[in-house]
Protein backbone atom coordinates (compact mmCIF):
# COMPACT_ATOMS: atom_id res chain seq x y z
CA UNK A 1 0.00 0.00 0.00
CA UNK A 2 2.41 2.79 -1.18
CA UNK A 3 1.27 6.53 -0.91
CA UNK A 4 0.71 8.14 -3.82
CA UNK A 5 2.03 11.34 -5.51
CA UNK A 6 -1.30 13.71 -4.39
CA UNK A 7 -1.17 11.84 -0.54
CA UNK A 8 2.93 12.25 -0.18
CA UNK A 9 1.92 16.05 -1.23
CA UNK A 10 -0.33 16.34 1.48
CA UNK A 11 2.05 14.51 4.53
CA UNK A 12 4.63 16.79 2.83
CA UNK A 13 3.97 19.40 5.36
CA UNK A 14 3.89 16.76 8.59
CA UNK A 15 7.30 15.58 6.96
CA UNK A 16 8.89 18.27 7.45
CA UNK A 17 7.68 19.51 11.02
CA UNK A 18 9.20 16.03 11.55
CA UNK A 19 12.04 15.92 9.94
CA UNK A 20 13.29 19.08 11.67
CA UNK A 21 12.70 17.61 15.31
CA UNK A 22 13.90 13.71 14.78
CA UNK A 23 14.62 11.26 12.39
CA UNK A 24 11.48 8.83 11.51
CA UNK A 25 13.09 5.96 12.88
CA UNK A 26 10.29 4.44 14.49
CA UNK A 27 7.64 3.28 12.53
CA UNK A 28 4.73 3.13 15.61
CA UNK A 29 5.38 6.20 16.42
CA UNK A 30 2.44 8.22 16.49
CA UNK A 31 1.36 11.91 15.31
CA UNK A 32 -1.89 13.47 14.88
CA UNK A 33 -2.46 14.63 12.05
CA UNK A 34 -5.61 14.38 9.99
CA UNK A 35 -4.89 12.08 6.95
CA UNK A 36 -7.43 12.55 3.98
CA UNK A 37 -9.73 9.01 3.67
CA UNK A 38 -7.87 8.44 0.62
CA UNK A 39 -4.62 7.31 2.80
CA UNK A 40 -6.46 4.30 3.56
CA UNK A 41 -6.89 3.45 0.15
CA UNK A 42 -9.08 3.69 -2.95
CA UNK A 43 -11.78 1.32 -1.82
CA UNK A 44 -12.47 3.52 1.62
CA UNK A 45 -14.82 5.80 0.46
CA UNK A 46 -17.05 6.82 3.62
CA UNK A 47 -16.87 8.56 6.86
CA UNK A 48 -15.31 5.94 9.00
CA UNK A 49 -18.72 6.52 11.31
CA UNK A 50 -20.27 5.30 8.41
CA UNK A 51 -18.97 1.83 9.11
CA UNK A 52 -20.85 1.60 12.47
CA UNK A 53 -24.30 2.70 11.05
CA UNK A 54 -27.19 0.64 11.26
CA UNK A 55 -27.77 -2.55 13.29
CA UNK A 56 -25.40 -5.52 13.58
CA UNK A 57 -26.59 -8.72 12.94
CA UNK A 58 -24.44 -10.97 15.02
CA UNK A 59 -24.14 -10.90 19.17
CA UNK A 60 -20.53 -11.24 20.77
CA UNK A 61 -20.45 -10.86 24.36
CA UNK A 62 -16.12 -11.15 24.30
CA UNK A 63 -13.30 -10.44 22.71
CA UNK A 64 -13.04 -14.62 22.47
CA UNK A 65 -16.52 -14.64 20.84
CA UNK A 66 -15.49 -11.91 18.17
CA UNK A 67 -12.26 -14.14 17.30
CA UNK A 68 -14.51 -17.39 17.07
CA UNK A 69 -17.19 -15.21 14.72
CA UNK A 70 -13.84 -14.49 12.67
CA UNK A 71 -12.35 -17.67 12.11
CA UNK A 72 -15.37 -18.98 10.65
CA UNK A 73 -14.95 -16.50 7.65
CA UNK A 74 -13.05 -16.68 4.23
CA UNK A 75 -10.64 -14.68 2.87
CA UNK A 76 -11.83 -13.62 -0.95
CA UNK A 77 -10.24 -10.69 -2.64
CA UNK A 78 -11.77 -8.23 -4.27
CA UNK A 79 -11.17 -8.60 -7.22
CA UNK A 80 -12.79 -12.07 -7.03
CA UNK A 81 -15.86 -10.65 -4.98
CA UNK A 82 -16.68 -7.16 -6.87
CA UNK A 83 -14.36 -7.18 -9.74
CA UNK A 84 -12.96 -3.92 -8.22
CA UNK A 85 -9.31 -3.64 -7.34
CA UNK A 86 -9.57 -2.34 -3.54
CA UNK A 87 -13.74 -2.23 -1.95
CA UNK A 88 -14.40 -1.67 1.96
CA UNK A 89 -17.72 -3.62 2.73
CA UNK A 90 -20.07 -1.96 5.39
CA UNK A 91 -19.90 -4.80 8.65
CA UNK A 92 -23.17 -5.66 7.42
CA UNK A 93 -22.55 -6.57 4.28
CA UNK A 94 -19.76 -8.39 5.66
CA UNK A 95 -22.00 -10.50 8.01
CA UNK A 96 -24.11 -11.72 5.73
CA UNK A 97 -21.41 -12.73 2.96
CA UNK A 98 -18.77 -13.80 5.49
CA UNK A 99 -16.17 -13.40 2.99
CA UNK A 100 -13.87 -10.34 2.05
CA UNK A 101 -9.92 -9.19 2.16
CA UNK A 102 -7.96 -8.16 5.50
CA UNK A 103 -10.44 -4.36 5.87
CA UNK A 104 -13.59 -6.31 6.07
CA UNK A 105 -12.20 -8.48 8.55
CA UNK A 106 -10.74 -5.76 10.38
CA UNK A 107 -13.63 -3.48 10.07
CA UNK A 108 -15.83 -5.59 11.67
CA UNK A 109 -13.35 -6.29 14.24
CA UNK A 110 -12.97 -2.78 15.18
CA UNK A 111 -16.72 -2.09 15.04
CA UNK A 112 -17.22 -5.05 17.15
CA UNK A 113 -14.52 -4.05 19.44
CA UNK A 114 -15.33 -0.62 19.97
CA UNK A 115 -19.04 -1.60 20.76
CA UNK A 116 -17.40 -3.85 23.73
CA UNK A 117 -15.95 -0.92 25.27
CA UNK A 118 -12.23 -1.83 23.64
CA UNK A 119 -9.59 1.10 23.40
CA UNK A 120 -9.34 -0.09 19.37
CA UNK A 121 -7.83 1.77 16.33
CA UNK A 122 -8.32 0.45 12.60
CA UNK A 123 -4.75 0.69 11.24
CA UNK A 124 -3.59 0.47 7.49
CA UNK A 125 0.08 0.26 6.58
CA UNK A 126 2.24 -3.08 5.16
CA UNK A 127 3.41 -6.19 6.64
CA UNK A 128 5.99 -8.42 5.90
CA UNK A 129 4.78 -11.10 3.74
CA UNK A 130 7.02 -14.47 2.69
CA UNK A 131 10.01 -15.90 4.22
CA UNK A 132 13.01 -14.32 5.88
CA UNK A 133 14.75 -15.41 2.50
CA UNK A 134 12.33 -13.93 -0.13
CA UNK A 135 10.74 -10.82 2.17
CA UNK A 136 8.45 -8.46 0.18
CA UNK A 137 6.05 -6.19 1.75
CA UNK A 138 2.15 -5.90 1.09
CA UNK A 139 -0.53 -3.40 2.14
CA UNK A 140 -2.98 -4.30 4.89
CA UNK A 141 -5.27 -3.52 7.67
CA UNK A 142 -5.83 -4.70 10.87
CA UNK A 143 -6.44 -3.61 14.47
CA UNK A 144 -4.29 -1.80 17.51
CA UNK A 145 -5.60 -3.25 20.71
CA UNK A 146 -4.76 -1.23 23.94
CA UNK A 147 -5.21 -3.10 27.26
CA UNK A 148 -4.00 -3.24 30.65
CA UNK A 149 -1.52 -0.86 29.54
CA UNK A 150 0.04 -2.85 26.69
CA UNK A 151 -0.62 -2.32 22.82
CA UNK A 152 -1.64 -5.93 20.92
CA UNK A 153 -2.06 -6.83 17.42
CA UNK A 154 -4.99 -8.28 16.69
CA UNK A 155 -5.08 -10.19 13.10
CA UNK A 156 -8.30 -10.36 12.16
CA UNK A 157 -7.44 -12.29 8.57
CA UNK A 158 -5.51 -14.98 10.95
CA UNK A 159 -7.09 -18.81 11.30
CA UNK A 160 -5.91 -19.70 14.78
CA UNK A 161 -6.54 -17.64 17.75
CA UNK A 162 -2.97 -17.91 18.71
CA UNK A 163 -2.18 -15.91 15.83
CA UNK A 164 -4.43 -13.39 16.20
CA UNK A 165 -3.69 -11.58 19.34
CA UNK A 166 -0.12 -10.74 20.15
CA UNK A 167 1.47 -8.25 21.46
CA UNK A 168 2.71 -5.55 19.52
CA UNK A 169 6.20 -5.71 20.85
CA UNK A 170 6.44 -9.94 19.60
CA UNK A 171 5.58 -8.66 16.00
CA UNK A 172 6.57 -4.55 15.46
CA UNK A 173 8.93 -5.69 13.14
CA UNK A 174 6.86 -7.50 10.66
CA UNK A 175 4.23 -4.54 10.89
CA UNK A 176 4.74 -1.11 9.56
CA UNK A 177 1.66 1.10 10.40
CA UNK A 178 1.06 4.23 8.25
CA UNK A 179 -2.24 5.63 9.05
CA UNK A 180 -4.73 4.73 11.63
CA UNK A 181 -8.04 5.91 12.97
CA UNK A 182 -9.24 5.16 16.74
CA UNK A 183 -12.77 4.82 18.73
CA UNK A 184 -13.91 8.12 18.16
CA UNK A 185 -13.06 8.26 14.74
CA UNK A 186 -10.02 10.52 14.71
CA UNK A 187 -7.68 9.80 12.00
CA UNK A 188 -4.14 9.97 12.40
CA UNK A 189 -0.69 9.33 11.00
CA UNK A 190 2.18 6.90 11.99
CA UNK A 191 5.91 7.95 11.34
CA UNK A 192 5.69 4.29 9.13
CA UNK A 193 3.76 6.57 6.69
CA UNK A 194 6.91 9.28 6.77
CA UNK A 195 9.32 6.01 6.24
CA UNK A 196 7.14 5.40 3.27
CA UNK A 197 7.18 9.17 1.94
CA UNK A 198 11.10 9.13 2.58
CA UNK A 199 11.28 5.87 1.08
CA UNK A 200 9.64 7.14 -2.38
CA UNK A 201 11.59 9.84 -2.64
CA UNK A 202 15.17 8.23 -2.29
CA UNK A 203 16.94 6.84 -5.26
CA UNK A 204 16.83 3.46 -5.81
CA UNK A 205 19.85 1.60 -4.01
CA UNK A 206 19.81 -1.67 -6.63
CA UNK A 207 22.56 -2.36 -8.29
CA UNK A 208 23.09 -3.95 -11.67
CA UNK A 209 24.34 -7.74 -11.92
Amino acid sequence: MRLRPAIARLLAPLTRLVTRRLPARDAWERYDYSVPLSAFGSGNRHEFGWYFEGESSVTVASLDEVQEWLLACEYVQDETLFHEPDYWQHPHTFEQLRRGDCEDHALWAWRKLVELGYDADLVSGTVLQGSEETVERGGHVWVLLHANGERLVFEAVAKAKSRMVRPLAEVRDRYRPEFGVDRRRQRYAFNGALLAFNESRAPSTKRSA
